[in-house]
């Protein structure tokens, strides 16, 4: 559980420096697929924000549901028609930037579903109780190290429980992964000539 936030930071990050590839990669060839694979990537971000992030948050998205414009974004970048050796291999690469920001979408929806299941969170509170009760019998005939012992004790079985609820979910949160680097390489819209 500890490492699912870094896991989903770094597919996050793959995800945009894929994606980011692509819009690069665009840029050689004409005018009129550049800006159709830029406008896709803007899309994909866009929906990937407003739309996926709440639900992942939620639990809601699956691997059944596919990006539908990542997709066309690969039916396009394959239906290039390369005129040059550098546009032959910027297609290459294109498809593997998209294979991969896939593979990063995919990936970040998978850690989006983990959790603490119940019998963990179960298991934890009944040998909390244990050693709660354990304590106060050790401490039964000195009521004042006893209420200090559990005191202590209940302290750092809520700062515990409270340590795993805030990293329960990678995607809720105060401390949840952020779509900021997916908006970061989102790429403007074109200027209007």
């Amino acid at each position: 559980m500890w490492g699912d936030n870094d896991r989903a930071n770094a597919a996050v990050t793959r995800e945009a420096s894929a994606l980011r590839a692509m819009v690069l990669l665009a840029a050689h060839f004409p005018r009129e697929q550049e800006l159709g694979l830029r406008a896709l990537v803007r899309r994909h971000i866009d929906e990937a924000v407003t739309q996926e992030w709440p639900a992942m948050g939620r639990h809601q998205v699956t691997l059944t549901m596919t990006s539908p414009t990542l997709v066309e974004a690969l039916r396009m970048a394959l239906a290039l028609k390369p005129a040059s050796e550098g546009q032959i291999i910027a297609q290459r690469e294109l498809v593997a930037s998209l294979e991969t920001a896939l593979e990063a979408r995919r990936q970040r929806i998978i850690i989006s579903q983990v959790g603490v299941n119940w019998v963990k969170w179960t298991g934890l509170l009944v040998q909390a109780a244990c050693m709660l009760i354990a304590i106060a019998m050790v401490h039964s005939d000195n009521w004042r190290s006893a209420a200090l012992a559990l005191w202590l004790f209940a302290t750092g079985i809520a700062i515990c429980l409270l340590l795993i609820a805030s990293h329960n979910r990678p995607f809720t949160g105060e401390i949840s992964v952020r779509p900021d680097v997916l908006r970061q390489v989102s790429p403007p819209e074109p200027a209007v000539r």
